[in-house]
């Protein structure tokens, strides 16, 4: 039975684990929900796939695993994209967790309030977090240019999943209006990733 991933394709949560299985060689079914329609709140969601309400959701079986950094990492395990010394391995692992607590509550947060919900349609909060989010965000890009400069990957001298999950949305961060001009080493960095070998875009 193939692994079934169950995502909303323009989510970058849900694109990480497509790039992984794409660049480990892994068949993956697609089964799409519309977010927007609540798709992933109804009865039988909650109940058969995640009670938590939430995609992308990795299928092998009748186990799920939600969590996408942990679905990358199921799908990568054994694969070059795992560092062998045990060491980059926990540095991989470091620059995951960062990416879903520093990057991704900001940087894709703001995508989503600018490209799906639109600025003139946020409540009160979301106006009131934007410029904290959008603070935060940038902040995230310049430690990432930092760590960049004159280093290809984020861990050691290859690819690993700390790129690929970073890639993910760092790559579409101008569609919230993060401008990525000021990040050299961010852009030389998202060119390295987009040519590795069995690569695919966010909207294949």
């Amino acid at each position: 039975m193939p692994l079934i991933l169950h995502e909303y394709a323009p989510s970058g949560n849900c694109y990480k684990i497509r790039l992984t299985a794409a660049l480990t060689g892994t068949a993956i079914e697609r089964r799409g929900y519309d977010i927007m329609a609540g798709e992933t709140r109804t009865p039988a969601f909650l109940a058969n796939v995640n009670a938590n309400g939430r995609i992308p959701v990795l299928q092998d079986g009748d186990r799920f695993l939600p969590e996408s950094n942990a679905a990358c990492f199921y799908l990568a395990d054994g694969s070059a994209l795992i560092p062998a010394d045990p060491f980059d391995r926990a540095d991989m692992l470091r620059w995951m967790f960062w990416e879903q607590y520093n990057h991704e509550p900001n940087i894709a947060t703001v995508r989503f309030w600018m490209g799906w919900v639109g600025e003139a349609n946020l409540d009160d909060l979301q106006r009131a977090l934007l410029p904290g989010k959008r603070a935060a965000g940038l902040a995230a890009l310049r430690l990432m240019d930092e760590h960049l400069g004159g280093r290809e990957w984020f861990v050691g001298d290859a690819p690993s999943l700390a790129d690929i999950c970073l890639y993910a949305y760092t790559h579409v961060a101008e569609e919230g209006g993060f401008a990525l001009s000021p990040f050299p080493a961010v852009r030389a960095w998202i060119a390295r990733v987009a040519a590795i070998r069995g690569y695919i875009p966010i909207d294949a």
